[in-house]
């Protein structure tokens, strides 16, 4: 068994990139829990599919440019 890696300043971590991608989608986020919130008592499947849709695409596109 190999030691794990030592971690460089130049290394950034996955749950990293992650908060970075999503600080960048407020609104979106914003959007897809408000929709959420409206009718929590019954959320079902593909309830908030759209705000969730534009949620993924935005964080998707701020991921590549982490």
């Amino acid at each position: 068994m190999q030691p794990p890696k030592a971690t460089t300043s130049s290394t950034v971590r996955p749950i990293q990139r992650f908060a970075s991608a999503v600080s960048k989608c407020s609104a979106e986020s914003a959007a897809y829990g408000k929709c959420i919130l409206a009718d929590y008592n019954s959320v079902h499947k593909d309830l908030c599919a759209n705000e969730f849709l534009r949620l993924k695409n935005c964080y998707l596109l701020a991921a590549k440019k982490v």
